[in-house]
């Protein structure tokens, strides 16, 4: 009999706190993007994850699935593109660009932002209470793009050590994600930053600076980059 797995996070999977972590299968053992199926949303259990190379994607009616993806993407202090009409955008402060101003409108507009080949959204109301959560404690960040005061563009993720692990972006007008993204990315350079995982490979990212690399090349560079003795929280 095929074994039936609850739908979204478990409540009597045990709950980590930040200090926490659980150990998930081993690299040797991924065969393919999905890594494991279960848990829940606690803030060890999604820094276990994330040091680990692997996030929680899934959608409504599923269960709670971690992924890691072959190949993976990552933007790098030298590879980070800036067209000239967005270098232009960001030196004319068309955008006024906000960091940490408002995390639960940022996520919520990620949740809404309609996507093209995606029905729904996988930032489920559980997603955006762990996230919010972990804002809260300094591991979650973002950048906001406004125009007269409005939110207009935003993207979110997560900063542990030297690794940020981006994971949605939105807007309400042309080239206001991007500017909020470069404005993040800038800023986390010039902190010291070694990458931005990207996770997935799109042709968005790529135009960003997004490189493909493989899963084991990327798990060498997280290892190196996720020191737990490095500060996390800005």
């Amino acid at each position: 009999m095929r074994r039936r797995h609850r739908v979204g996070p478990d409540p009597n999977f045990p709950y980590l706190d930040e200090d926490e972590r659980f150990p998930f299968p081993p690299p040797s053992r991924w065969g393919e993007s999905v890594v494991a199926v279960g848990g829940n949303l606690s803030p060890g259990m999604i820094l276990s994850a994330y040091e680990q190379g692997i996030f929680p994607w899934y959608g409504p009616g599923d269960p709670l699935i971690w992924q890691s993806p072959d190949p993976r993407m990552a933007i790098f202090p030298r590879t980070l593109h800036e067209s000239k009409s967005m270098r232009k955008i960001l030196e004319k402060g068309v955008f006024e660009i906000d960091f940490d101003r408002d995390f639960p409108a940022v996520i919520r507009a990620c949740a809404k932002a309609e996507r093209p080949g995606q029905d729904g959204t996988w930032i489920l109301p559980e997603i955006i209470r762990a996230y919010e959560r972990m804002a809260k404690l300094g591991w979650a960040h973002c950048a906001e793009a406004r125009v007269d005061g409005r939110l207009v563009g935003g993207c979110y993720g997560l900063l542990i050590g030297r690794a940020f692990c981006g994971e949605s972006m939105f807007s309400l007008q042309p080239n206001a994600s991007k500017a909020a993204f470069l404005s993040l990315a800038r800023r986390l350079f010039d902190d010291g930053a070694a990458f931005i995982d990207c996770q997935a490979p799109t042709e968005h990212l790529r135009s960003l600076g997004g490189t493909e690399i493989d899963r084991a090349y990327f798990l060498k560079l997280l290892g190196k980059a996720v020191d737990r003795s490095c500060p996390a929280k800005k």
